[in-house]
């Protein structure tokens, strides 16, 4: 099999027997990267160093050095971590070609653990969207139909995963943006605990609901990136001192279990809407037949106050946003734009921000400034904290009921490019189904589960545990990854042939 169809574990198995070498692997992926990415526009800066970073593991591991289990395998990073020799944007012109003095904690952490970072990927800007068409340097394009959006504001980290430029990937999720491009893209993503991996050299958005995750093709995949990202960091104040599982331990019994007899699905009520897409509702209610034909017990919850939750976060994350943004100023990094016949700083400010931020960015920032501002705080910003509670109220009673939750985790498949642009409400609605999970805080994995008979893109379910409980969500995955693997006789993306990317999903028409 071609190595850029290999999960990283996969891979991890060949390097460590000596079967292939880092360099082959990296390369392998870098052509494909030559390949394809025209087409696909994952990424937004390669790592001109990847294939001598990936020499020196070789001779790391011909040296005899304990490695590691996923040294030598490369990953993609989004554009919204820092990184030491590349630059670092955020999808915006603010930043362009800012190369930052420090590696965020999660690429640090990569790096000690000898994986080979391949490049940065495309993003909404500042990861504001559901699409990434957002992006100042243009959208990416979904593998499954080029004509589509691949998720957002992620998009470059899951279709580099599904386009097989990159074996695995590090996201960012804010309100659903490493589910919800795993949905429409069909890989796997995870958003941690809040507090559980760390944010530092993150580019904020919204610093009380951000969290830095991984995407892959595999559950065991996510966890292992998981175990090396994840724990305590003293620079960030937000860092659980928690200690963790091993994640990949939980991915490996849930591929094994032979019954879920005693574990309790809730569905909720809420997120399992008629106006869904009807592909998404079918998928979603076969894969939970298949659930409980294995033992599970399904069980339908209420969280009243989750159909709140869309406008509650579109009145946090402007607020977050527009103090976080607030210092791209011109002065101390980034662009600079002086106005025509100079100006005073506050000219040179206006200009800069003008010119560096794109219309959303400026939408949000708008929104955010006036719902802090006197006189409107209380009614706006404080308002929406208050329901935030009602629906960390609304997880807690549900986590009392059921072990997990389950919901699609997006209402629709893959929207064609442009369709959405200019209707931000559209837009902002297609993270109904996760923003919830950001705004209490509780992990959450977008999970493939088929394609939707009429239009043969992917469906992705939501699981959902408790804070701290993020085992959970890879023990249950895997599990109803290996059902779903042997229902179709192979999994939704490792098993496709190498064909151009918009033909992808004809490999793939029984999977459904």
């Amino acid at each position: 099999m071609s190595l850029i169809k290999l999960s990283a574990a996969e891979l991890s198995e060949k390097l460590a027997s000596g079967e292939v070498s880092s360099v082959e692997v990296t390369k392998a992926h870098l052509d494909r990267i030559a390949a394809v990415d025209g087409d696909i526009h994952a990424f937004l800066h390669i790592n001109a160093k990847a294939l001598e970073t990936a020499a020196e593991v070789d001779a790391k591991r011909a040296a005899g050095e304990t490695l590691g289990e996923l040294a030598g395998v490369p990953i993609a990073i989004k554009d919204v971590l820092a990184t030491l020799e590349m630059p670092s944007t955020a999808g915006s012109k603010i930043l362009e070609g800012w190369i930052p003095p420090y590696d965020a904690t999660v690429v640090a952490r990569l790096r000690a653990a000898n994986l080979i970072p391949l490049g940065k990927t495309n993003m909404d800007e500042f990861a504001m969207g559901s699409s990434t068409e957002h992006s100042a340097y243009g959208p990416t394009h979904n593998p499954w139909d080029l004509d589509r959006i691949p998720g957002g504001s992620g998009g470059g980290s899951a279709a580099a995963v599904a386009a097989f430029e990159a074996p695995i990937a590090l996201g960012s999720d804010t309100g659903g943006s490493i589910r919800q491009p795993a949905a429409v893209t069909g890989s796997v993503g995870v958003k941690p605990t809040y507090g559980s991996v760390s944010r530092y050299g993150a580019i904020a958005l919204a610093s009380s609901l951000d969290q830095v995750g991984p995407v892959s093709r595999t559950v065991l995949d996510s966890a292992l990136v998981h175990d090396i990202i994840g724990g305590h960091d003293p620079r960030d104040s937000t860092s659980l001192k928690d200690a963790w599982p091993s994640f990949a331990a939980a991915a490996r019994a849930g591929a094994k279990a032979e019954s879920l007899k005693g574990l309790r699905i809730g569905v909720v009520k809420e997120l399992d809407a008629p106006g869904f897409q009807s592909g998404v509702t079918q998928r979603f209610h076969e894969a939970l037949d298949l659930l409980a034909a294995n033992g599970a017990e399904i069980i339908e919850v209420s969280a009243p106050n989750f159909e709140y939750a869309v406008a509650a976060y579109y009145l946090i994350l402007p607020a977050e946003a527009s103090s976080n943004l607030a210092k791209f100023d011109s002065v101390r990094f980034g662009l600079r734009v002086n106005p025509p016949g100079g100006g005073t700083v506050e000219d040179v400010m206006a200009a800069t921000r003008g010119v560096g931020f794109g219309p959303e960015v400026k939408r949000r920032i708008i929104l955010g400034t006036y719902a802090l501002s006197a006189g409107y705080y209380d009614e706006y910003y404080g308002s929406a904290q208050k329901v935030r509670t009602l629906i960390q109220r609304d997880f807690n009673a549900a986590f009392s009921q059921v072990d997990v939750l389950v919901s699609p985790a997006a209402p629709t498949t893959a929207f064609k490019l442009g369709e959405k642009l200019n209707d931000p409400l559209a837009m902002y609605i297609n993270d109904i189904t996760t923003i919830p999970a950001n705004l209490a805080g509780v992990p959450g994995m977008g999970l493939p589960i088929g394609l939707a008979p009429e239009d043969g893109l992917p469906v992705g379910i939501q699981i959902m545990a408790p804070q701290r409980a993020d085992d959970r969500l890879y023990t249950l995955g895997a599990t109803l990854e290996r059902l779903l693997e042997e229902k179709w006789g192979h999994t939704l993306l490792s098993q496709a042939p190498d064909l151009a990317p918009g033909e992808m999903f004809a490999a793939t028409e029984g999977a459904v």
